[in-house]
């Protein structure tokens, strides 16, 4: 329920704090007072569009603050699916700038005009003569029925399944469009793979290779370095063994004289044994090392091969096409196990629509079975509201079981027909505003007691009607609000006489400017108040004692 409104800066407002109770409460004033001005601050943080600047002070920004009360709403998932911050006390701020910027908050959170939006028509349902669009809406029909019907938790269920259904509709033809363009590419990957697979590749053969290769190639030069090195070791009039060997021979001369000089000797001993040894080592090695054409070739085609497929696949080396070969292999799989996969996918669709269909017969049967109770009851109501001969009909199209659609195998019209021997039609069509006032009002009473509705602001909905028939409205109103909240903006006293908290909203003049302010009344106050509305401005003794009476009458 709306606990608070707060309105700063707005139109002729400057600032007005206006306190709502959980009964029926009503707002009254003179034409042009301003209840359409505070009509139109609500609407701003119900999420319409901030069309103008609406600044009373035109150095200031506006605010307008709704306070809720939403315990009973069970709309905690709604503040988790957008993240939001859930609080039993909810509020819904708008701010518009002087550059006529706007921004929306909930709870302090920044959010987007359109989920304010959506969070409001939660919360509010401001009903005026002229909105006949929600009692056109097929879902709005629907609703009704299926509160009346008890089948929120089927409903529920079915749209779950629905929404399922229709999710694997869709990966259905995705995987179908898939796997055609898969088996265009099956060839061309299979050839892929076994060229790979043909390759036999092996982690570091490549590099392998490559050294080999290099090896083959310098062969001559290799050849030539090595034997010129063993010359110089071994062979050349100034080798290092032939001189290390005249050193050796000195420094045994040296030892004779000097014992020490041994531990060189012997340590240029072993010296010259190793070099000779390297020397031969160098000259086997020179001796095997041939230039061979047709390893050479070998080794050119098979990293000829290696480097092709690299170029193909675009990688560098061979670990990496052996990445490529697992994928290819992976998408292979996945070809062959498509048909199984779309094969099971078909039947669990089929599973699907069959609970669809079983789920979419019962709603049809409950919907079906509540259509004459909800028809004489809406009758009965109208005619308390001096409406003896409205009928209500509605008319119930059941798809065939392979036609149903997001509510179900229903479709719900409403027929409506305000006098005796009109031909029932759709509602658009020949209600006139009071007439679809009382309508919508009949409805709301009646699913008010089955499920939590959001608060109904009615906006002169009694335009067109008076004496009795107000009374009967009032009264209507007033059993609505013990379910929900319910506040009237009423020129009727019959109406405003019903409330339990009453509002007049006035214009003030003073320091040049005209403002909209707005006052609680107090009992004496409401008995001048509704006497006013009864014969003006200044009302005689016959008025306010009627207006006592009315009140009388209310409590």
């Amino acid at each position: 329920m709306l606990s608070r409104l707060l309105i700063c800066n707005y139109a002729l407002i400057d600032t007005l704090d206006i306190s709502f109770s959980k009964d029926l409460t009503i707002l009254t004033g003179e034409t042009g007072a301003g209840k359409s001005i505070i009509l139109g601050a609500l609407s701003l943080i119900l999420g319409q569009r901030a069309e103008g600047k609406y600044f009373f002070n035109q150095q200031k920004k506006c605010i307008i603050e709704g306070y809720f009360q939403i315990k009973d709403y069970q709309l905690s998932s709604f503040f988790a699916d957008h993240d939001l911050d859930y609080e039993e006390e909810t509020i819904l701020r708008r701010e518009v700038a002087v550059d006529g910027k706007s921004r929306a908050f909930i709870n302090d959170t920044p959010v987007t005009l359109a989920l304010l939006k959506q969070l409001g028509e939660k919360l509010i349902d401001i009903h005026s003569q002229h909105a006949t669009q929600e009692m056109n809406q097929g879902d709005f029909q629907l609703f009704v029925l299926d509160v009346l019907a008890g089948n929120q938790s089927l409903l529920a269920s079915y749209q779950h399944t629905y929404k399922v259904y229709q999710q694997s509709l869709v990966q259905l033809k995705e995987m179908e469009r898939t796997c055609v363009q898969a088996k265009i590419d099956q060839d061309y990957y299979q050839f892929l793979f076994d060229e790979l697979d043909e390759a036999r590749l092996k982690v570091g053969e490549q590099e392998q290779l490559e050294q080999e290769l290099d090896r083959l190639i310098h062969a001559e030069d290799i050849k030539q370095n090595l034997t010129r090195a063993s010359y110089l070791l071994t062979e050349h009039e100034q080798a290092v063994a032939i001189q290390l060997k005249g050193v050796i021979q000195d420094l045994q001369q040296a030892e004779k004289h000097q014992a020490e000089l041994g531990v060189l000797t012997g340590r240029l001993g072993s010296s010259l044994i190793e070099i000779k040894d390297i020397a031969y080592e160098i000259d086997q090695i020179a001796q095997s090392t041939q230039t061979d054409e047709d390893r050479l070739q070998v080794i050119n085609d098979r990293l000829n091969t290696l480097y092709s497929l690299q170029k193909k696949h675009h990688v560098n080396i061979v670990s990496e096409l052996l990445l490529a070969k697992e994928s290819i292999s992976q998408k292979l799989h996945a070809i062959s196990s498509s048909d199984a996969e779309i094969e099971h996918l078909r039947v669990e669709i089929s599973r699907l629509q069959d609970q669809l269909v079983g789920k979419a017969i019962d709603l049809s049967s409950g919907r079906k079975q509540i259509i004459p109770a909800l028809e004489h009851q809406v009758q009965e109501c109208l005619k308390e509201m001096g409406m003896p001969h409205a009928v209500l009909q509605i008319s119930n199209e059941v798809y065939s079981s392979d036609q149903f659609g997001p509510t179900g195998c229903d479709q719900i019209q409403f027929l409506f027909s305000a006098n005796k021997g009109q031909q029932p039609l759709p509602v658009h069509k020949i209600a006139s505003g009071g007439e679809l006032s009382r309508l919508m009002l009949s409805i709301k009473s009646l699913i008010a007691h089955h499920k939590a509705l959001p608060t109904i602001i009615f906006d002169e909905i009694d335009t067109g009607i008076s004496g009795e028939i107000a009374l009967k409205v009032g009264h209507m109103m007033e059993k609505l609000a013990e379910s929900i909240q319910v506040i009237a903006i009423s020129h009727l006293p019959q109406i405003a006489s019903k409330g339990k908290m009453h509002y007049s909203i006035y214009k003030d003049e003073r320091q040049h400017h005209t403002r909209t302010n707005i006052k609680q009344l107090d009992e004496s106050a409401r008995v001048i108040e509704i006497a006013k509305m009864l014969s003006g401005k200044n009302p005689g003794t016959h008025a306010l004692q009627h207006a006592r009476e009315l009140l009388d009458m209310a409590y």
